[in-house]
């Protein structure tokens, strides 16, 4: 899904003439970088003062800051905001790819910056990563330009968190003010990786329990898989709901039978299982609710996104959530900025826990 020429099609604002959403697509690339110094799309700048609140609470808790590095490396939003854009002007999937590392390096050992270590014990050779976690290349070169302007200054693990960020105001989203001061961690942990990562194949109330582990509630679970609004997922992640699922010798009864005929196309058995199909269909590449509206109809993708809406175990938890979300976008975007900065929050290293490590892939020697 690589790019090499964009053009900015902006949603009006009916009765603003201001612009709320990008649609990146072939046409003319020079116009990205005006847009993108706007601080954020119209639409979500009156989500500025509540995000500010709830910015306020996380601090409270917490030793991080949104102003960590105004002294010390000054520049680091917009070295890093150079670099998920180049990055993304190259392949629009490349959003996605590091919103989820972002999302799998908190899940395991806290927002330390783990899941970018290489070595025997790497949390990318874990089976949620292997094959699939991708954008390391990206944050290494972001992490070049930034030693560079301030060395031995600005964690990995703060990195990938504006990253994330980016990654979702660029794709048409919402922006927020990013809570830095995490320090990188030490050491790997690919057993954790294994345990704590939610499936595409897990249960519903085995995703909840994975959330829970982490300091992540329902609310939570809903607005941050309202990330599959933009990305891809791989034949090897929704095959077995297309022919025998469960033992059933019929496809998975919550997916459209369309979709099903569609997805047997691209994944005929014994496929190529790397092969890959958008999460949310009609809106590839966009952050928006649409990923709700497609549960509804029955055309989530992985069954761990359509049991939020179609499992019995939904009605009483995921359910009345994704109702919400799919015909109120504002209510998503809130409950989706606030439960990013919960996330980054899960058991940052601070002070003089860990270290600044200066190659994301390695620790200091």
């Amino acid at each position: 899904m690589g790019h090499d020429k964009f053009h900015i099609v902006p949603v009006i604002n009916k009765g603003s003439g201001t612009p709320n959403a990008l649609v990146l697509k072939s046409g003319y690339r020079e116009l990205l970088p005006k847009y993108l110094s706007m601080e954020g799309p119209a639409s979500f700048r009156g989500f500025t003062l509540i995000t500010s609140l709830l910015l306020v609470s996380w601090t409270v808790n917490s030793q991080l800051t949104t102003d960590y590095y105004m002294k010390t490396c000054p520049n680091i939003l917009q070295i890093v905001r150079r670099g998920v854009q180049t990055a993304i002007m190259t392949e629009m999937r490349m959003a996605a790819s590091l919103l989820r590392l972002h999302f799998h390096d908190c899940f395991v050992n806290g927002c330390d910056g783990s899941v970018l270590l290489d070595g025997n014990d790497s949390e990318k050779l874990a089976g949620a990563n292997l094959n699939s976690a991708r954008g390391f290349e990206v944050i290494d070169s972001i992490k070049t330009a930034v030693e560079a302007s301030c060395p031995g200054v600005v964690s990995c693990a703060d990195i990938l968190a504006i990253a994330a960020r980016d990654s979702v105001l660029l794709s048409g989203g919402p922006t927020w003010r990013v809570l830095l001061g995490r320090r990188d961690g030490l050491m790997a942990n690919q057993t954790g990786a294994n345990n704590a990562l939610p499936s595409p194949f897990d249960s519903l109330g085995t995703i909840i329990s994975k959330f829970a582990a982490v300091g992540l509630n329902v609310t939570d679970v809903v607005a941050l898989s309202g990330g599959h609004t933009i990305g891809l997922a791989r034949c090897a992640t929704f095959s077995n709901r297309l022919l025998n699922f469960s033992g059933t010798g019929a496809p998975d009864t919550t997916i459209d039978t369309s979709l099903v005929s569609d997805l047997r196309s691209l994944c005929p058995v014994n496929g190529d299982g790397n092969t890959a199909t958008p999460l949310d269909r009609n809106s590839t590449d966009l952050f928006d609710n649409h990923y709700f509206k497609n549960l509804r109809n029955k055309k989530g993708i992985l069954s761990s996104d359509q049991i939020l809406y179609s499992s019995k175990e939904a009605n009483s938890t995921t359910r009345p959530l994704v109702e919400t979300y799919s015909c109120n976008s504002n209510a998503f975007v809130m409950d989706f900025v606030n439960s990013m900065i919960k996330m980054g929050n899960i058991s940052p290293l601070t002070g003089t826990s860990g270290k600044i490590r200066n190659n994301c892939r390695a620790i200091n020697s």
